[in-house]
């Protein structure tokens, strides 16, 4: 393993340095000393700065019992004050320094819950900070860089194509817009969902990719693979890393978007986003990728958590008795049509692997196809080959008794 340089040394520890500066509550308590208290107090609830969500100018007005228009006057004349600090550049420097190179190495433009969430990490990880306090954080850091770093990074709000983002100022993002808009029609040419790294090898191939080659190339220093974990799925790390400018813009395109299992594919097509019990129960079964048990499904789409409605055993049960795509293969065990299994008893399954085999079979062998097929007993299947009116044994093997 070789070392690395010296040269490269510093530069890891200038940002880890940097890095380190990225405690957004301590500067913002800082620059608040220079408030006076019903500032402070404005400025905290309007922009969740207590971890409390966003409070509205009327409920605010409720608390300090003044109008909606002079609490809006206070939050405006607060920022204006704090713009105004003469050593806001000391403040800000070593955030500042961190977030350019996060969008630069993202093509000079990032989604903005993406980018507030690759910054908190970068934070909790150096600061310890609490889960229970990432909500916190995330909104002091959204404040810093919205109100007072509004020079330096441009809010990107009325795109066709992309959710509320952040650029570098006089950052171009047509060429990002156009690849964008060519990747949601070729995905939607593909008909079926795809995983990050079939979606990047995808785009790489796109006439709109090749055209601007030099408009896609970006320095490759700060990895981000703390926001690639994830407990449902495991994503090529080092290959998002290499290619951050077109992972970011599958994060901020409106029409795209990944699953909780992470396929990629449009927006509304419901393997992204289910809709219904059902929706919710073929995505299960197809990401577990064998039968699961009607009760161990309902468990596993409240642990996906694909929004706030809870499934029951029963509910799920009965979509999986009434659905085609579903297929009984053992007790209460279900699996996918897709998957080659077949509808019936024991005995269809048998006779119709006899129909297709068109000879004799012995026992072990019907046994190994039937397994196949349903999850049973070795026994169940013996007992169904001793049915008379369908089998009948000769020599050691089995033939459907029509065939005589």
């Amino acid at each position: 393993m070789s070392e690395k340089s010296i040269l490269d040394q510093i530069m890891t520890n200038h940002q880890a340095q940097e890095v380190a500066n990225l405690d957004a509550p301590e500067i913002i308590n800082s620059m608040f000393s220079e408030l006076n208290n019903r500032e402070r107090d404005v400025l905290t609830r309007r922009f969740g700065l207590h971890g409390q969500g966003k409070e509205t100018l009327e409920k605010i007005g409720q608390v300090h019992k003044l109008t909606r228009e002079r609490i809006r006057q206070i939050e405006t004349s607060s920022i204006k004050k704090l713009r105004e600090l003469k050593n806001l550049a000391d403040y800000l420097s070593g955030l500042k320094k961190v977030i350019n190179q996060l969008i630069e190495e993202h093509g000079g433009f990032m989604e903005r819950e993406y980018l507030l969430n690759n910054l908190v990490n970068f934070s909790v990880s150096d600061l310890n900070v609490k889960s229970e306090d990432e909500a916190a954080h995330k909104s002091h850091l959204d404040f810093l860089i919205a109100k007072l770093l509004h020079d330096e990074f441009e809010e990107v709000n009325n795109s066709p194509n992309f959710k509320n983002s952040f650029k570098l100022k006089y950052q171009t993002i047509d060429h990002l817009e156009n690849l964008t808009e060519e990747l949601l029609e070729k995905i939607k040419q593909t008909k079926k969902v795809l995983k990050t790294e079939e979606l990047i090898n995808l785009a790489k191939q796109l006439n709109n990719y090749n055209n601007n080659q030099d408009k896609l190339n970006a320095p490759n220093n700060l990895s981000i693979a703390s926001i690639l974990e994830n407990e449902l799925f495991q994503e090529n790390i080092d290959l998002i890393n290499a290619n951050k400018i077109l992972y970011s813009i599958l994060q901020a395109a409106r029409k795209i978007e990944q699953n909780k299992f992470g396929y990629w594919g449009v927006y509304n097509w419901r393997e992204i986003k289910p809709k219904t019990i059902n929706d919710k129960i073929y995505l299960v079964l197809k990401n577990h990728g064998k039968p699961m048990h009607f009760a161990e499904i309902a468990d596993r789409i409240n642990q996906v958590s694909f929004d706030n409605k809870k499934a029951n055993a029963a509910t799920v049960h009965n979509e999986l008795i009434l659905d085609k795509k579903y297929v009984l293969v053992g007790r209460g065990l279900y699996g996918l049509t897709e998957w080659g299994y077949q509808k019936g008893t024991v005995a269809d399954i048998i006779a119709d692997i006899l129909t297709q085999a068109d000879m004799l079979l012995s026992k072990d062998e019907i046994i190994n196809q039937v397994l196949k097929q349903r999850l049973v007993k070795k026994a169940t299947i013996n007992l169904a080959l001793m049915n008379k009116d369908k089998f009948n044994r000769v020599g050691g093997k089995y033939q459907l008794k029509t065939e005589l």
